[in-house]
């Protein structure tokens, strides 16, 4: 027997296992039910399922202990109907009865709650609603669930717990994301004085980051201390990942460089930890350092160096970690990995490699699809992300993920693709995603984008409003809208609901005002920021500032607001001021952002067209001549200006003076026609707006020509009398073409609603709603 039992003691493979099972046979001790037990266990440690059945069935004298070592392997083995067949088999063994080992084993094979309900049932009936050890189980098996009121209410009951029934309930609520019950749950632990153990610990850490919790975690990091944990490897770890997410990178450091020993994981938390705040340069020096310590990277490692790479726009290294992934010997098959270098190249902007990855996948899941199109999306390729989006609900097995209306939703707002992203609309409902906060928030937006400000404020009503995701959205939408006032009044809301602004709201606030040029709100809001709700302005804040102050026609108080600022202006608040200097004809206050815009960011070309339509716009055709030569030394080329408009589910794009599309005599039919009658009721052409040195009937002609006016006229051949007209164009609109667009939305009786680049105009009877200030 001593030596039967010395040998399973030192079976260590499923070679071993069957070599022993020979040498049982032979010895005539395969009969011995502790002998086939033990054989039971070994297969199935060994993933061997089919030998421990075998074994099983051959088992004369069958006992629990046996019946209990093949409940266990498969449910171990995820084979929960065969599980819950041997449980009844047990069951129905008038000579057998199960024990309190039988039962953890069996809750384990429950695929359904009813299941869990008839398991539960048996307890009672056979005196083992009070084992603990069961009764932790079921805990568990509640929790898996969702059933967390049953799970509460089996706690509540029993009249006496351990540390493994406080942790089981305690886990079971940090599994379903009830991070406030597990905050409860660890205070009565604190409280009744239940020894802290390693899986406490690891069950409250991971809820302090989304709680936002720093004081939680430097407690229970205490308590750790307290227990004598702090040296326990698993609870180390917990604790780097639980400061790393917090953004508390020195302390989560600390703990890393007073660690005697460290695994991959404690390398992987620490450079994931650097990687997501933001630190990328040191993400990647600790990865070469762990490679130096003899740790080999896994794919958990990969994402944290594919991020890192990302965030450092670093086209040169992606392709390295391709490589590196390759050499590794993982590939585009693994999609784990396929899904992080996806991500990487379309982070790095280089779409036609994300492409490339992902069409060499032979399995894709969700996130492949969402990583695709988000790299597009984000990348200015709005048409490509959505026809992916179509492609993508074409497949089989893929449905859409709140993920990938996040992704494509912004898509269709920058095209103005409205049709496409009503759809898309439809499809987040039929999937029950349609007032998930963040979805909820791109459709807001997707609206606001696309002309629809009624349809994205009955939204913003349904949408739950507890963040200031919305919140931000309906503002921004109601400050391109030109509703300046009403984005006030949201804002007073917001605060009288209880939510909490942040930048980005205050970002859409001053933007808002901009638009509306409202001075002096402005700065009381911008003043608020800090003294009110202890944001600090960014250099995004101070560039709204000089926008709206530029806009109004203050442009020296604008220079010294620039000036005098804390921060080094960047480009946004010298092409701001810039922008300002156009409108308002100040060339030598222009020349002077211009030569900052070209030291900050000189390979950005539209800064060299607002300074040479500024010089000729007052007929300095010398400086004109100056800048484009300029520009074109620097090799920088001018992005051509277009307008689009939807009709019949086609997306139509006009470039100025292309006469390409298949309708364009009709088009310049109807243009000629609506000239006449605009210049019989008073229009008289602007030829400031003409920024070449050309004769005067052919400056009309140029600006005949200009892409909105053929969209528009398009879109009046194309469509029903009095239907609104939708144009969206990349530019910012013209004064001419702004002053013809009045007369024809008179002429024509028609709602005209034009986006560029800045705003929405909505022009109506002869007047927009920008009130002639854009």
């Amino acid at each position: 027997m001593d030596f039967f039992n010395n040998l399973f003691r030192s079976c260590n493979s499923l070679c071993c296992t069957k070599s022993l099972h020979s040498l049982l046979i032979v010895s005539n001790q395969i009969r011995d039910i502790f002998f086939s037990t033990k054989l039971i266990n070994l297969y199935s440690r060994f993933n061997d399922l089919p030998s421990s059945i075998l074994t099983f069935s051959q088992t004369p004298n069958k006992n629990t202990v046996a019946f209990n070592c093949l409940i266990s392997s498969f449910a171990t083995h995820n084979l929960q109907p065969e599980a819950l067949h041997c449980f009844r088999q047990l069951m129905a063994c008038p000579e057998l009865r199960p024990d309190r080992f039988t039962f953890p084993a069996a809750l384990k094979s429950c695929s359904s709650s009813g299941h869990l309900s008839s398991m539960h049932s048996l307890l009672p009936k056979m005196a083992f609603d009070k084992d603990l050890y069961i009764c932790a189980s079921l805990i568990h098996m509640y929790s898996r669930f969702g059933l967390m009121g049953y799970a509460q209410k089996k706690f509540d009951e029993m009249p006496m717990r351990d540390s493994g029934c406080w942790n089981a309930i305690l886990s079971g609520y940090c599994q379903n994301g009830e991070a406030n019950e597990v905050v409860r749950v660890f205070d009565e632990m604190v409280r009744e004085g239940v020894e802290i153990d390693t899986v406490t610990v690891a069950s409250i850490l991971p809820v302090c980051a989304p709680l936002d919790d720093a004081l939680m975690g430097v407690l229970v990091h205490g308590f750790a201390t307290k227990c004598g944990l702090d040296t326990d490897l698993f609870v180390l770890n917990a604790l780097i990942d639980m400061y790393g997410k917090l953004g508390l990178l020195e302390d989560a450091r600390n703990v890393f460089d007073a660690m005697g020993r460290k695994d991959l994981v404690t390398w992987n938390s620490m450079i994931s930890a650097y990687e997501q705040g933001a630190y990328p340069k040191i993400a990647l020096s600790l990865f070469d350092r762990m490679q130096r310590c003899g740790f080999q990277p896994d794919m958990l490692t990969l994402v944290s160096l594919a991020s890192a790479v990302a965030q450092l726009g670093d086209g040169i290294n992606s392709r390295s970690v391709h490589c590196y992934v390759f050499r590794r010997g993982w590939d585009s098959s693994n999609v784990f990995v396929g899904n992080a270098i996806i991500d990487m190249y379309g982070k790095v902007g280089d779409v036609e490699y994300a492409r490339r990855v992902f069409d060499w996948m032979p399995v894709k899941d969700v996130i492949s699809w969402n990583s695709l199109i988000t790299g597009c999306s984000q990348n200015g390729f709005s048409n490509e992300a959505t026809e992916i989006y179509e492609a993508m609900e074409k497949s089989e097995g893929v449905t859409p993920s709140q993920g990938t209306f996040v992704s494509v939703l912004p898509a269709c707002s920058h095209v103005g693709a409205l049709r496409k992203g009503m759809k898309i609309h439809g499809r987040s409902i039929q999937i029950g995603l349609e007032l998930d906060v963040f979805v909820g928030t791109c459709l807001i937006d997707m609206y606001a984008k696309c002309g629809r400000l009624d349809e994205a404020m009955l939204l913003f009503a349904k949408v739950p409003r507890r963040t200031s995701y919305p919140w931000n959205a309906i503002i921004s939408g109601l400050g391109v809208h030109g509703h300046g006032d009403k984005a006030l009044e949201l804002f007073e809301e917001m605060q009288q609901e209880g939510v909490k602004p942040d930048n980005v709201t205050f970002i859409s606030l001053l933007s808002a005002c901009s638009h509306s040029g409202l001075v002096d709100h402005a700065r009381h809001y911008f003043g608020l920021m800090k003294s009110g709700y202890g944001i600090e302005p960014s250099v995004k804040h101070y560039a709204c500032m000089v926008d709206l102050l530029g806009r109004a026609g203050h442009l020296n108080d604008a220079y010294e607001f620039i000036k005098n600022m804390p921060l080094r202006p960047d480009a946004g608040v010298w092409g701001a001021l810039l922008g300002a200097c156009r409108i308002h004809g100040n060339v030598e206050l222009g020349d002077i952002a211009s030569n900052r815009l070209f030291e900050v960011d000189p390979e950005n070309v539209g800064y060299y067209v607002l300074l040479s339509n500024m010089h000729a716009k007052s007929r300095n055709w010398e400086g004109v001549g100056e800048v484009r030569s300029l520009a074109k030394n620097r090799q920088l080329m001018k992005t051509p200006g277009w307008s689009s408009i939807e009709v019949d589910n086609k997306m139509n794009v006009f470039f100025m003076g292309n006469q390409s599309h298949p309708r364009f005599e009709d088009i310049y039919k109807e243009m000629v026609n609506l000239l006449a009658k605009m210049k019989s009721i008073g229009y008289v052409p602007d030829y400031n707006y003409v920024l070449q040195d050309v004769e005067d009937d052919e400056k009309e002609h140029i600006l005949t020509m200009h892409s909105e006016r053929l969209a528009i006229a398009f879109g009046i051949i194309s469509t029903l009398p009095k239907t609104t007209i939708h144009i969206f164009k990349n530019l910012r609109v013209c004064g001419d073409c702004h002053t013809a667009t009045k007369f024809i939305s008179r002429i024509t009786e028609r709602e005209i609603i034009v986006r560029d680049y800045n705003r929405f105009h909505h022009f109506k009877g002869g007047s927009c709603s920008c009130g002639d200030y854009w």
